[in-house]
């Protein structure tokens, strides 16, 4: 294998690790965001969470659906697969979005209910 191909692949690994690692967060992010709305213990943490996957939103709107990574990874890959620039199931990569908008959108009307409840 070349040196370039290598330095190419290095990359790509690197962006999969740290695009993984922020995958996560987001995901706990939003866990919390449920967990607030179910447990009703919302709190300044919880609109902060929001805050934060509302801003990852403007991103990906901005970035027309793609994560920013994701176009970063296409300069190493032209691989057509969903998961090729995270370290995901290809299902899960396939369906991340609609996933986890869905989780979060329950979380926020379970927080906005309670809010109004105790308001």
């Amino acid at each position: 294998m070349s040196h370039i191909k290598t330095l190419k692949n290095r990359k790509l690994q690197i962006i999969k690790v740290v695009h993984t690692i922020i995958w996560f967060f987001f995901v706990t992010v939003i866990s919390y965001v449920v967990y607030s709305g179910l447990m009703d213990e919302v709190d300044l943490i919880t609109w902060i969470c929001i805050a934060a996957i509302l801003g990852e939103g403007l991103v990906l709107l901005l970035f027309k659906m793609f994560c920013p990574l994701t176009v970063l990874a296409r300069k190493y890959s032209n691989s057509e697969k969903e998961n090729f620039d995270i370290y995901l199931p290809l299902w899960l990569a396939r369906h991340n979005k609609l996933i986890f908008t869905s989780i979060f959108l329950i979380g926020l009307v379970l927080v906005l209910w309670r809010v109004t409840l105790s308001g």
